[in-house]
């Protein structure tokens, strides 16, 4: 067995999106609290605690979201306390919570994904369903670096010039300008070399191959079975589930059907983190055998 960054990225994909697309069309508080816990577990579980400094945007994030939606709505019947004759109710407190907690949850479970799947596992992603959106993704991912180098390269040469010598916002705007205006002419430029020479080379003629550098192991298929099997009982179990926020906040009636749903979807949100904790610990097993 593989660490669950080194599966398949087909099936790490649809893993992804079976995660991500079932608790973010859901306003079902135990849903998204469990995606949340799955996504801070796993991201953890990898990272470690290094980097602290890129917690800050999703923290202030979090309270952003859960503040503005008291003081924007005033829904709901249980009135903690009024402000500017403006009532600030519990309910609106809750749904903004839970909204909170969703929005970063979604943020946490999409740097993972992009810290996951690097360029060539997007382009064989892309290039299984469409060659030609794995072609224009290819370019768009090469460009992107690419143009940012450049970018910093005319800078720095109209700087030499002598080109920003008042430093104040009119200078830098029209310095902005300046650098945009190149940009333009050698993206064109860089386009019509680009589709010159793909043409030089024959590509949209005759039938296309394809090579990749990744396969299919048992392991792969077992993580895509269980991503849709999981992910299909549970929404199955919990499609009659609603919670009501307003007028008042009201848990929905639990039952061995629903909690057999939430639990499924607890193990599906730990699978990468049980995965990677299991290999972690068959290679300190090996290492101490050495």
């Amino acid at each position: 067995m593989r660490s669950f960054e080194d599966l398949n990225p087909i099936a790490v994909s649809v893993y992804f999106l079976m995660i991500t697309f079932i608790f973010m069309f859901t306003m079902d508080v135990f849903l998204i609290v469990i995606s949340f816990f799955g996504a801070l577990t796993y991201f953890f579980t990898k990272n470690g605690l290094s980097k602290p400094k890129s917690h800050v945007f999703p923290l202030i994030l979090f309270i952003i979201t859960a503040l503005i939606n008291p003081f924007i709505s005033h829904n709901g019947a249980t009135v903690l306390f009024v402000l500017n004759n403006n009532p600030i109710t519990l309910e609106s407190a809750i749904y903004g919570l839970v909204m909170a907690t969703m929005l970063t949850g979604v943020l946490y479970w999409f740097r993972i994904f992009s810290e996951i799947m690097t360029s060539e596992k997007l382009i064989y992603v892309f290039g299984a369903l469409s060659p030609k959106i794995a072609l224009m993704l290819s370019l768009s991912l090469r460009y992107v670096p690419y143009f940012a180098q450049q970018v910093k390269k005319v800078k720095n040469t109209q700087t030499a010039l002598g080109l920003y010598k008042e430093d104040n916002i009119l200078d830098r705007i029209r310095g902005a300008m300046r650098i945009f205006s190149v940009m333009v002419t050698w993206v064109l430029e860089n386009g019509i070399i680009t589709a010159d020479s793909m043409t030089a080379r024959g590509y949209g003629i005759g039938k296309r191959s394809r090579f990749s550098i990744f396969s299919w192991k048992p392991w792969d298929i077992s993580l895509l079975a269980l991503s849709c099997l999981l992910s299909g009982i549970a929404v199955f179990l919990l499609k009659n589930n609603p919670f009501s926020f307003y007028p008042y906040f009201e848990f929905p009636s639990l039952n061995a059907k629903t909690l057999t749903g939430y639990m499924l979807y607890f193990l599906l949100s730990l699978l990468p983190t049980i995965i990677h904790v299991k290999e972690a610990a068959k290679w300190r097993f090996l290492r101490s055998k050495i």
